[in-house]
């Protein structure tokens, strides 16, 4: 090739390389505890999380049940003992999320790893387990506020990695998911039309298989449900008192906090810690 073809060829690389972002850092298991999965062209990339904040199983009210069946799973799942996959459903700002970010806080020193993967990216999950397979870490693959619409088909490949494909997923490797849907799939009146009633017994048309088989390879279900108001008020308290100090949380504060959920039509973790944000920050701006 002529020289100064060449050399013009290294100049112009080495002025596009000036304009490159910086490659993504690798995931290093020993030292970061979550990543997330992004799908492209030709394939995949694990991206380290850093942790997010230092939310702790305690500081999760008005679900424990819920806790201690996630938690218990957790460590069987952690110790190689037998575990389910989980779907964590239920009205929005009830704990789902929260209580998946808490697990990982508590339990990451014990080897769990996180993996969080978009439900757009959900194609390429077959890849990524067949990736975490041969890890020596356990990892949760946490899917969030996941749901589908009638015409998506991103569904099936969670539903093979679950249950459906030869291999199965690796004994490393569950499948955690949260989800506003007990069925993650849309339900519609036109569904039932398939349904027959066969002596006592009802029999679902091919349309409600569809939908209940994906929720169904979910081996432990956990509802979530609106607070109480005892319970909001205590989780309120609660939050009031970690942002400010227990001098905050009054008979004014309660009366507002309850206007707060009236305001916003329901009774909620979030709600709670959403009102104990804005209580205690108007209270210090003001110097109180």
């Amino acid at each position: 090739m002529d020289t100064e073809l060449t050399r013009r060829l290294i100049n112009l690389l080495d002025h596009v390389e000036h304009w490159l972002p910086p490659p993504p850092q690798e995931v290093d298991w020993t030292r970061d505890v979550a990543a997330l999965w992004q799908r492209h062209s030709l394939g995949g990339r694990l991206l380290p999380v850093p942790p997010r904040d230092a939310l702790s199983l305690d500081d999760l009210l008005g679900i424990e049940r819920q806790k201690l069946a996630l938690v218990d799973n957790t460590r069987a799942f952690l110790q190689g003992l037998p575990a389910n996959h989980a779907l964590l459903w239920g009205s929005r700002g009830s704990g789902k999320s929260s209580l998946i970010r808490a697990l990982l806080n508590s339990l990451a020193a014990d080897g769990l790893r996180l993996v969080q993967v978009d439900r757009h990216d959900l194609a390429g999950l077959p890849m990524l387990v067949e990736q975490l397979r041969h890890q020596p870490h356990r990892f949760v693959v946490y899917c969030d506020d996941l749901s589908f619409e009638g015409h998506d088909d991103a569904y099936k490949a969670l539903k093979s990695v679950l249950d459906g494909a030869l291999t199965g997923p690796p004994p490393n490797v569950l499948l955690y998911a949260t989800s506003n849907r007990r069925h993650l799939l849309p339900e519609s009146m036109s569904d039932n039309e398939g349904s027959r009633l066969v002596g006592d017994e009802l029999h679902h048309g091919d349309a409600v298989e569809e939908k209940i088989s994906l929720s169904d390879r979910f081996g432990l279900w956990l509802g979530f449900h609106p607070f109480n108001q005892d319970v909001y008020l205590e989780a309120c308290c609660h939050w009031v008192t970690q942002l400010g100090s227990r001098e905050d949380w009054n008979a004014e504060a309660r009366a507002e906090a309850i206007r707060f959920a009236t305001l916003r039509g329901g009774r909620s973790g979030r709600g709670a810690w959403q009102f104990a944000t804005q209580w205690v920050g108007r209270r210090r701006l003001h110097g109180k």
